[in-house]
């Protein structure tokens, strides 16, 4: 069943009754209902329209309560009504990703801390995959006499040192020579790249300089292998400081879900094709600790290139409409920060 096989006065008992519970957490009966949501229909009409709703599995009776709460189908379908009326350009979001957050990984932490903040959910930020990595700066420095340090910076934040004995002091000369041709020739490329092993074998190299680049190379290699997927996690104790006594035991199989990267990682993975905000409730998360949560996301990355995810996971009964505004918005900051950092080729 989808959102677009309900009549438009089920649609609005359903997301009227969908926002009460979120903003209350108690069962709601058709009475509170009609006085809430100045509904424009009789109370025992919206009765009969609960009745239905329920047989649909859409909503369920809490034990003996005269009231009504949404089921995990429920979620669902109201999520789906709030995806269609987002906005399709989000509202800017008051994220600061200057001064400490210049290179990426600054701008994802600082964006996981501000969406845990803003909505109390926990926030999920996963960097660019290990393919999207490139050199952002190089520097070689010469220690001592016989020692040279070099040191690679990726634009996924990432900084590899080496640190070089040589037999002889080395030419102060040389190592100026080599931090700019570096810099000049290697900016821009994956530290694994094709491309980046033809900047240390460039025929016009004299035999001196070629020595001394193939002794520095192994920065590179290094900076190649220590990229890997990242997921930046904030919130997760103001998400538990938020629960509710019967949502703990869910809570903590959410916990230990998320200690399990691999799994963070293919969740948010799932998602990764979409240009689109997107909603995941429940069984949908295919992990049973994720059974009674819920994830909301949006991607960011360049306009041909989706880089990465900004997401937010909490339970079934959170306010899926302001989570989904403040991924959207986030993720929109993020593609304007990252659009200076990677060539969108």
């Amino acid at each position: 069943m989808t959102y677009a096989d309900l009549s438009d006065r089920q649609r609005e008992i359903l997301r009227r009754l969908v926002e009460e519970y979120i903003a209350t957490g108690e069962p709601v009966g058709s009475k509170h209902l009609v006085e809430t949501a100045a509904l424009r229909i009789s109370s025992s009409t919206v009765r009969s329209e609960l009745a239905e709703l329920e047989r649909l599995d859409l909503l369920t009776h809490p034990h003996t309560s005269a009231g009504r709460v949404p089921t995990e189908t429920g979620y669902r379908l109201f999520a789906e009504g709030v995806l269609e009326r987002l906005e399709p350009r989000p509202a800017a979001l008051s994220l600061d990703l200057s001064g400490p957050a210049a290179e990426v990984e600054g701008a994802l932490q600082a964006t996981t801390e501000a969406l845990a903040q803003m909505t109390r959910l926990l926030a999920l930020v996963s960097a660019p995959p290990l393919e999207a990595a490139t050199v952002r700066h190089v520097e070689v420095l010469a220690l001592q006499p016989q020692v040279v340090a070099t040191v690679v910076i990726t634009s996924t934040g990432g900084v590899t040192k080496r640190v070089f004995a040589l037999g002889a002091p080395v030419d102060s000369g040389l190592v100026a020579w080599a931090a700019e041709y570096l810099n000049e020739r290697t900016v821009g490329l994956a530290p694994g790249s094709h491309s980046l092993r033809q900047v240390f074998a460039e025929a016009g190299l004299s035999e001196q300089e070629r020595a001394f680049l193939e002794l520095l190379r192994p920065a590179f290699t290094d900076a190649a292998g220590s990229e890997e997927q990242r997921v930046f996690v904030g919130g997760t104790a103001t998400l538990l400081g938020d629960a509710r006594g019967e949502e703990l035991d869910a809570y903590r199989g959410l916990l230990e879900a998320l200690e399990q990267r691999a799994v963070v990682l293919r969740i948010l993975g799932e998602a990764f094709g979409s240009r689109d905000p997107f909603v995941r409730v429940g069984l949908e998360l295919a992990h049973p600790g994720l059974q009674q949560a819920s994830l909301v996301g949006a991607t960011y990355g360049l306009v041909h290139r989706r880089l990465g995810t900004v997401s937010l996971l909490g339970p079934l009964r959170m306010d899926y409409e302001t989570a989904l505004r403040s991924v959207s918005g986030a993720a929109r900051e993020l593609s304007r920060f990252v659009e200076e950092i990677y060539d969108d080729n």
